[in-house]
């Protein structure tokens, strides 16, 4: 299986070569030629199976460079980070509605799921295609990202790993994981701006030629890890093969029976791996999008129109304060007939104009799968607060969107499909505002809502957060984005002579 650019689909290269690379030289997102479809004896046999196994027999049908054998290796490795018995529960908090717990990795955040496997294929594909640089894995982040990226590169031979959050845009838990980061090869800058300031700094960096050469002048080549990376996106795919085989295997649903996944979406990577199971035979009733107040893929499923120029909302769910949803390029790509050239221009329009708008037949498409809603910040702690009332269930601020939406979903439509919510992040993340929905009380320092939220709940502070208070900070630094370049240069610098 071949990969090609959603900008132009005449450059191909193999799932090694598109892990490595990250983005394609014209800018564009790598998919897949075609699709593998997983039959009923396919979801038998995974059902019988640990998570594991599961993705690493999803993987082996997406990543043909790599054997089964080196896979299992993998997600073997990766997924013994994660503490419990199983890396992505699947918890029934109500009457067909479940909760996808993805949060039991090294940083407590769903990210965790790919970024721990995401360097095992990184270091195997720059070895199956003999690149001899080291690799300089740059990333934007909303918050989670940066540390699973961190946490899953560090110290990894050949590799150095930049990340780039906004300032005043991520969560204080967030921002001090990542500021006392350890590892040799690791370093973390803030930038004064917004995600989409961030990120679209960084994807200039990989298409501007002149850096590329200094970057490559000192030893290194550039790759990503946020999930424009393949290699990020596909091992999202396998935790909904998996959770549809949990609901098998437990006789909750029969093969062949729909359900619904709500999933909080920002960046659209997380509900973009889901359309791709769905395309790889998971049943699928409805793809249901939840948004916070930046609410810019609500507008687009509902008129067609994707349009930045509006005012950017900071809100208790940072991760998803995102107006450019990277992978919805991918989505777009697969429902105009995959019109590379059509692809390119929307893509030069959003970039000049900072909209772009799709035709009739491919809104009816969207429409004929994808449900959308948002919720805004009181509507959330409402949800928390219900949730905790309930069903004894704690959810963090981006759990509780999804959770939200998928109530107002279901009143609207008395749609009774098996709904699985994706739980993204650990309450502990944001532990101010989720102490603030169940306890009532405004505090603004993350460690004492941690002790207070604990006292309420009953819930254990995660082990990856406990004593993050006593870590010693290491990157302070805070940058106008438009030294991001600079800041680049300057580490590949420092990383090559050190």
């Amino acid at each position: 299986m071949e990969y090609i650019s959603t900008r132009n689909k005449s450059e191909k290269c193999s799932s090694a070569e598109a892990i490595v690379n990250g983005l394609a030289p014209d800018g564009g997102l790598y998919v897949p030629e075609s699709l593998p479809r997983l039959k009923k004896e396919d979801f038998e046999e995974l059902a019988k199976e640990d998570y594991p196994s599961r993705a690493a027999r999803v993987l082996s049908l997406l990543l043909e460079d790599f054997t089964f054998e080196e896979l299992l290796d993998y997600t073997t490795k990766a997924y013994s980070r994660f503490y419990g018995d199983d890396p992505c529960p699947l918890v029934n908090i109500d009457e067909g509605v479940y909760v996808l717990e993805l949060w039991h990795g090294p940083t407590c955040a769903f990210k965790d799921m790919a970024l721990t496997m995401l360097p095992h294929l990184l270091t195997a594909a720059r070895k199956k295609i003999g690149e001899k640089d080291k690799t300089l894995i740059m990333v934007a982040t909303s918050g989670d990202t940066g540390k699973a990226a961190l946490e899953g590169f560090k110290d990894v031979e050949g590799t150095n790993i930049i990340v780039f959050y906004p300032s005043k845009g991520v969560s204080d838990m967030q921002k001090l994981q990542m500021k006392t980061q350890t590892g040799d090869n690791v370093c973390v800058c803030a930038i004064e701006g917004n995600f989409d300031d961030t990120q679209n700094a960084v994807k200039n960096i990989f298409a501007d030629e002149e850096i590329n050469k200094v970057i490559h002048a000192n030893g290194f080549k550039l790759s990503s890890a946020n999930s424009i990376n393949w290699g990020r996106l596909a091992p999202q795919i396998a935790y909904y093969v998996s959770a549809y085989c949990d609901l098998i295997d437990e006789g909750r649903i029969e093969y062949g029976d729909k359900v619904n996944f709500c999933v909080p979406s920002g960046n659209f990577g997380n509900i973009l791996a889901a359309y791709y199971a769905m395309q790889m035979g998971v049943g699928v009733n409805r793809l249901i999008c939840a948004s916070n107040v930046n609410h810019v893929l609500t507008d687009f499923f509902e008129t067609g129109v994707y349009d930045i120029n509006r005012e950017f909302h900071k809100t208790i769910s940072p991760s998803m304060d995102i107006l450019i949803s990277s992978n919805l390029e991918r989505l777009l790509f697969e429902i105009c007939g995959r019109d590379d050239k059509l692809i390119a221009q929307r893509m030069s329009d959003l970039k000049t104009k900072g909209r772009y708008e799709i035709t009739e037949r491919e809104l009816e498409m969207l429409k004929a799968l994808f449900s959308v809603g948002y919720a805004d910040d009181e509507e959330t702690k409402e949800t928390i607060a219900f949730a905790m009332d309930e069903y004894g269930y704690l959810m963090d601020t981006h759990t509780a969107v999804a959770y939200g939406v998928y109530c107002d979903y279901e009143d609207e439509t008395e749609d009774k499909t098996p709904t699985v919510v994706v739980s993204t992040a650990n309450a502990y993340k944001f532990p101010a505002d989720v102490y603030e929905a169940v306890g009532g009380e405004k505090i603004e320092d993350a460690f004492t809502a941690t002790e207070k939220l604990h006292e309420v709940t009953g819930e254990e502070v995660p082990e990856p957060l406990n004593g993050l208070k006593d870590r010693p900070v290491r990157f302070e630094e805070v940058i106008d984005r438009s030294k991001i370049a600079d800041k680049v240069v300057e580490y590949c610098k420092q990383a090559a002579n050190a």
